[in-house]
Parts: structure tokens; C-alpha cells; sequence
């Protein structure tokens, strides 16, 4: 999900050290209200895990037409979700936890926030809630082959058993070989399908998998190929294969013998989507 973009006319404020003990106590009481039932707009809360402090939401200066996500992002603390309120008024930390309650409690209890700032200067307030980004795919992956090894390993266990692709049954069958020219054949498309932004067994040139073993060196008998987007883990993609008829079909197809498969992700973009090709193939 997106951060909420707030345009707020606030402006530059600085956290002196004299008011460094009201946001400790603005955020014990915000706590205090998320860790009891609430109602808020009508509706029951349910008890929400304490908001942590964070040093670079609490240094963050908010001015006028600033948007929320990106100046988060500069700042060195990608989020999933955010929001800033400003306050005008509040002479104590008691005081801004009232107005708070009254015309904030939705952001307050909100369960998707996990993190925290607060910054003063007299009676101006910022306060700014977030969830922090989860890890990119680049930073969590290990590289490509041995993520379709990891793939290879998680297709021969379910090939171990039998198993229904929609409406056929399929029995166990032999474990596939590792092949690197079709290893290359699935990284190539799926380089392709995330420096361009687009889904399809067919590339921009017309190619399809076939064709793209061919060029990889593998003369086939037999071919077949799986494609995804978005999965960050070899062990989800497989999963989402093996739920789909088609693709679970080609995982248990006993005429198949060996397997490549790879990801890529659009370089120019560290939280793009993820692609994820597999190609399966008997040799002539």
C-alpha cells in the first residue's frame, strides 16, 4: 500500500530539548490508548501493540505542500504506510492527547502503524505515524541460480507425490535435473520481462519458450515454461504454480526431465516487481 501524500501547512518546527520529556509522555499516552479496548467512530478496538520511537520520524520537518512518502524516503525510512497530524494549540502533552483522541483516534488505532515521531516547538505538534517498508526482494533474495535451485528443490518435492492439477490426477514422478542452458533460458526472459515491464510467455520479439532454449543451447523433444510476478520467495512461487491447474500441470508432467529457472528485477526500480521464469524440457 501507498503512504497517505498530506499537503500540510505547518511549519519548520525544531525539537528543543526541554521538549523532549512531553514527547516521551505524548507517546506513553498514545500507547496507553492503543493498549486498552477503545471505541473510536463508533466502532471497538481491539488491544494494538506500543508504537516504537524512531530518531529519524521524530528529526523529520514537515513544511508546507510536503509530500509524506517521498520526504520519508529521503530521510532514509521507507515506509508502507504513514500519516503526519498537526496540531496548533496544545499547551502539554495531556492536552494534545485530548485533541487527539477527539479528531484522531482512526490513525491512533490504526493496526498497520508500528512506529513513531513526535516533534514540538511551543504549541505546534507534529506527530508522525508509520510501518516501515518491508525488505526489498533485491535485499532478501540470494542470486538467481541458487533461487532456482531453491525452486528445483521445492518442484521435485512435489513431484514426490501425487497430486490433482484441477480436474486430472497426477502420479508421483522422477525428480528433475538442473540444467544450466534452460536456467539461462529463464533468467534471459525474465531479465526481459522486468526491464519492460510486462507479462507474457511471448517476448517483445515473438520468441517464446522454445525458442529461447534454443538459443540457449538445449535441443529439446519437449518444452514447457512457468512464469509469475511478485512472489519474493522461490518457496511462494512454487506455491502459487502448484495452485494454478496449468502451471501445476507442467510441475508434474512426467515426460519433463530437466529444469532452469530464474528471477529478475527491474534495476532501475529497488522495490519493483519481482519475475520469475521456469523452464522444463526433455532433451532429443
Amino acid at each position: 500500500m501507498k503512504t497517505i501524500p498530506l499537503f500540510l501547512p505547518l511549519a519548520l518546527l525544531v525539537a528543543a530539548p526541554a521538549c523532549a520529556q512531553q514527547h516521551g509522555e505524548l507517546l506513553s499516552l498514545i500507547n496507553a490508548y492503543r493498549k486498552a479496548p477503545s471505541t473510536c467512530d463508533g466502532r471497538s478496538s481491539a488491544m494494538l501493540p506500543a508504537l516504537l520511537p524512531h530518531a529519524v520520524l521524530a528529526s523529520l520537518r514537515i513544511g508546507p505542500a510536503t509530500f509524506l512518502e517521498p520526504a520519508l524516503e529521503r530521510a532514509g525510512f521507507p515506509v508502507e504506510h504513514a500519516v503526519a497530524i498537526a496540531l496548533a494549540g496544545p499547551v502539554d502533552a495531556a492536552d494534545a492527547m485530548a485533541i487527539l483522541r477527539t479528531h484522531y483516534c482512526a490513525s491512533l488505532l490504526d493496526a498497520r502503524f508500528s512506529a513513531a515521531g513526535i516533534v514540538r516547538d511551543g504549541a505546534q505538534w507534529q506527530i508522525v505515524l508509520a510501518q516501515p517498508a518491508r525488505p526489498a526482494p533485491a535485499d532478501t533474495l540470494p542470486g538467481w541460480q541458487a533461487a532456482g535451485r531453491m525452486v528445483l528443490g521445492a518442484v521435485n518435492l512435489a513431484r514426490a507425490t501425487a497430486r490433482s492439477c484441477g480436474a486430472r490426477q497426477y502420479a508421483a514422478a522422477p525428480p528433475l535435473a538442473w540444467n544450466d542452458a534452460l536456467g539461462a533460458a529463464a533468467l534471459a526472459h525474465s531479465h526481459d520481462m522486468a526491464a519492460h515491464h510486462y507479462f507474457s510467455h511471448a517476448a517483445r520479439d515473438g520468441g517464446v519458450a522454445g525458442d529461447r532454449a534454443l538459443l540457449a543451447g538445449y535441443r529439446w523433444r519437449r518444452v514447457g515454461e512457468n512464469i509469475a510476478a511478485g512472489q519474493e520467495s522461490p518457496a511462494t512461487v512454487v506455491a502459487g504454480w502448484l495452485d494454478s491447474p496449468g502451471h501445476c500441470a507442467n510441475i508434474m508432467d512426467p515426460e519433463f526431465e530437466d529444469m532452469g529457472a530464474a528471477y529478475a528485477i527491474n534495476p532501475a526500480s529497488r522495490r519493483g516487481s519481482i519475475y520469475w521464469t521456469q523452464v522444463f524440457a526433455r532433451a532429443r
